[in-house]
C-alpha cells in the first residue's frame, strides 16, 4: 500500500462487522433449515390447527430473522439500493407483525384461522423467494471481506515472524493461525487432564519399517487437514492395513496429533506413526544449510517445508515413499503408485505445465549465468502434492547433497549478486533438486487447483485419485470454493468435540 501501511479498519466497525456476519451465518442457518422440502413437511408436522399454526409461526420468526440479517448487510455493504434495502426492512417488520399475531390467535376456532395462515405462507413464500434471488450477491461479498481478513492476519502474523528473526513453523498458505492454535491446546488439555491414557513416546510398531508395506510421508502442523488426508486413503484402499502414514510435524504440536489419534485410532487398520522433526539427530546446524540458515534467522525458511529432502534418511529402511502434502483428498486406492515404473529416476510427479506456462523460466533467475548453464528455461515445471520417491535411486544420485549445494549455492549469490530464485519456494528448490531426474505421472493421479479454480471440470475430479486443494482458499475456512467443500468435509470426524469450539470453517 502506498505511504508503506495497510488499512485495518477500526476496531469498534471490525467487531461490528464480525457481529453482523454472526447474525447473518446463524439467521441462514435458520433459514435453510426450515426451507426444507414441503413433502417432508407436511409427513411429519400434525395436522391440529394449533399445531400447524405454530409450525407457520416458526417459520415466520425465522424467515424475519434471516430478511432483517439482509438487510442490515445491504446497507453495512453499501451494494444494495435503498429500494432493496427498504424491500427487506419492511418485509421483515411485515413477517414480525404477522408472527406476533400467529402467535397471539392460537386458540381461535380452524375457520378463523384460515385466512390468517394462508397469509401467512403467502408472505413466507415471498420472502424465501427475496432471500433466494439475494443470496449469492451477499455470501460473494462476504467471502471477500472474510478473504481480505485472512490475508491481513496472516500477513500480520508473517509481519511479527520476520521482527522476531525466526519462524519456529511454517506459516501455510490458507492455514488459520488461531482456530489451529485453539485445537492444538484443546487437544493437549484433554492430554492433562488424563495422562496416563496417552503415551509420550509410543513403542513403534514393525509395521513402520517394512518395506513391502505402502509409505506415505505428510510434513504438516494442521492436525485437522492430516486426519483428512489418513482417513480418505484409508476409506479409498483396498487393503488399508497395507497403508502407512509417517506424519511429521514440528515439536509443539507433536502432541495434539498423539492425542488426536489416540482418541481417534486411524480407521479401517491402516497405520499412522507420529514423530516430530526433533526426533531425527541428523537434523541440526552441522549437517543441514537449512537448519543453519534458520539458527541465523532466515525468517523466509520453514523448516517443516524443507524435511521433504530428507526422505531417505528419515526412513532409512524403506526403499519408496509417497509424499502428500496436507490440503489433498485421496479419492481412489494408491496402491498402484508402489507399481509405477520410474525408468530409473528418483521422482515421480504430475506436470503442470502448457504452452509457455508453469515452465522453469517461471521459477529460476535465468539472467543469472550458472542458472542459464545448468538448467533449460523451457523445461515443464512438476507439482508437489502427490510424489513418488524412489529413495534407492535418491540414495544413488546423492539427492539429498544435490539439494545442499543449491541451498548454499543460493545463499551466496543472495549475498553477493543477487536471487538465484525465490526463497520462499520449496517447489523451486525441488526443480532443480531432480531437474532430469523426474518421470511425469498420468495427470488423473493428481488433479490441482481446488483452492484457487473455480472451474475445474467435475469429470476430471471424479476420475482424479488425488483432489489437491493447493492455492489460499483451503476448505477448512469460510473462504473456500463451495462447489469443492464438501469433497473435504465428508472425511472430517464432525464427532470430534473440539472442531466446533475452535471456530473452523466447515
Amino acid at each position: 500500500m502506498a505511504g508503506g501501511r495497510a488499512f485495518r479498519p477500526s476496531a469498534p466497525r471490525r467487531a461490528a462487522f464480525a457481529a453482523l456476519l454472526t447474525l447473518l451465518l446463524l439467521a441462514s442457518l435458520s433459514f435453510l433449515l426450515s426451507s426444507g422440502p414441503a413433502s417432508s413437511r407436511s409427513s411429519s408436522s400434525p395436522s391440529t390447527p394449533s399445531a400447524r399454526l405454530a409450525a407457520v409461526h416458526r417459520h415466520a420468526a425465522d424467515h424475519a430473522a434471516v430478511l432483517a440479517a439482509y438487510a442490515a448487510h445491504a446497507r453495512k455493504l453499501k451494494e444494495a439500493s435503498a429500494a432493496q434495502s427498504l424491500s427487506f426492512s419492511t418485509l421483515s417488520s411485515d413477517l414480525s407483525a404477522l408472527s406476533t399475531r400467529l402467535a397471539s390467535h392460537l386458540s381461535l376456532p380452524e375457520d378463523a384461522l384460515k385466512p390468517l395462515e394462508k397469509e401467512a405462507r403467502e408472505r413466507i413464500k415471498f420472502a424465501r423467494a427475496l432471500a433466494a434471488e439475494s443470496k449469492e450477491g451477499f455470501d460473494t461479498q462476504s467471502k471477500i471481506q472474510k478473504l481480505s481478513d485472512t490475508v491481513f492476519a496472516v500477513g500480520e502474523q508473517l509481519a511479527r515472524a520476520r521482527r522476531g528473526g525466526r519462524m519456529s513453523s511454517r506459516i501455510a498458505a490458507g492455514s488459520t493461525p488461531k482456530s489451529l492454535h485453539c485445537l492444538a491446546m484443546r487437544l493437549l488439555e484433554a492430554r492433562l487432564a488424563n495422562p496416563s491414557a496417552f503415551a509420550d513416546d509410543p513403542d513403534p510398531s514393525p509395521e513402520f519399517d517394512d518395506p513391502s508395506l505402502y509409505h506415505y510421508a505428510v510434513f504438516s502442523d494442521n492436525v485437522l487437514a492430516v486426519s483428512v488426508v489418513v482417513a480418505s486413503a484409508a476409506r479409498a484402499a483396498a487393503d488399508p492395513s497395507r497403508h502407512v502414514f509417517h506424519v511429521v510435524t514440528a515439536p509443539m504440536y507433536l502432541p495434539a496429533f498423539r492425542v488426536w489419534f489416540a482418541r481417534r485410532p486411524p480407521p479401517l487398520g491402516v497405520h499412522v506413526h507420529i514423530l516430530a522433526y526433533s526426533d531425527f539427530a541428523f537434523l541440526n546446524a552441522t549437517n543441514s544449510p537449512v537448519v543453519r540458515q534458520i539458527e541465523a534467522g532466515k525468517s523466509d525458511v520453514a523448516l517443516l517445508d524443507y524435511l521433504r529432502f530428507y526422505l531417505p534418511d528419515m526412513f532409512p529402511t524403506l526403499r519408496r515413499v509417497v509424499l502428500l502434502e496436507d490440503d489433498v483428498v485421496v479419492q481412489k486406492d494408491l496402491a498402484a503408485l508402489w507399481q509405477v515404473d520410474l525408468d530409473g529416476k528418483v521422482n515421480g510427479a504430475v506436470e503442470m505445465c502448457f504452452g509457455g506456462f508453469r515452465r522453469y523460466r517461471k521459477y529460476l533467475n535465468f539472467t543469472q549465468p550458472i542458472v542459464q548453464d545448468r538448467f533449460n528455461p523451457g523445461a515443464c515445471a512438476w507439482a508437489y502434492g502427490v510424489n513418488v520417491f524412489d529413495l534407492q535411486a535418491w540414495r544413488r544420485d546423492g539427492c539429498t547433497e544435490l539439494f545442499h549445494q543449491y541451498m548454499e549455492m543460493k545463499l551466496r549469490f543472495q549475498n553477493e549478486d543477487g536471487e538465484l530464485w525465490d526463497p520462499t519456494s520449496v517447489l523451486t528448490a525441488g526443480l532443480m533438486t531432480f531437474y532430469g531426474n523426474t518421470k511425469p505421472l498420468d495427470k488423473s493421479w493428481h488433479v490441482m487447483g481446488l483452492g484457487f479454480n473455480p472451474s475445474i471440470s467435475p469429470e476430471a475430479i471424479r476420475s482424479a485419485a488425488v483432489v489437491h486443494f493447493d492455492g489460499n482458499m483451503k476448505p477448512w475456512l469460510d473462504v473456500a470454493l463451495n462447489q469443492y467443500k464438501a469433497l473435504w468435509t465428508k472425511y472430517v470426524d464432525t464427532e470430534m468435540e473440539f472442531l466446533t469450539l475452535c471456530n473452523f470453517g466447515l
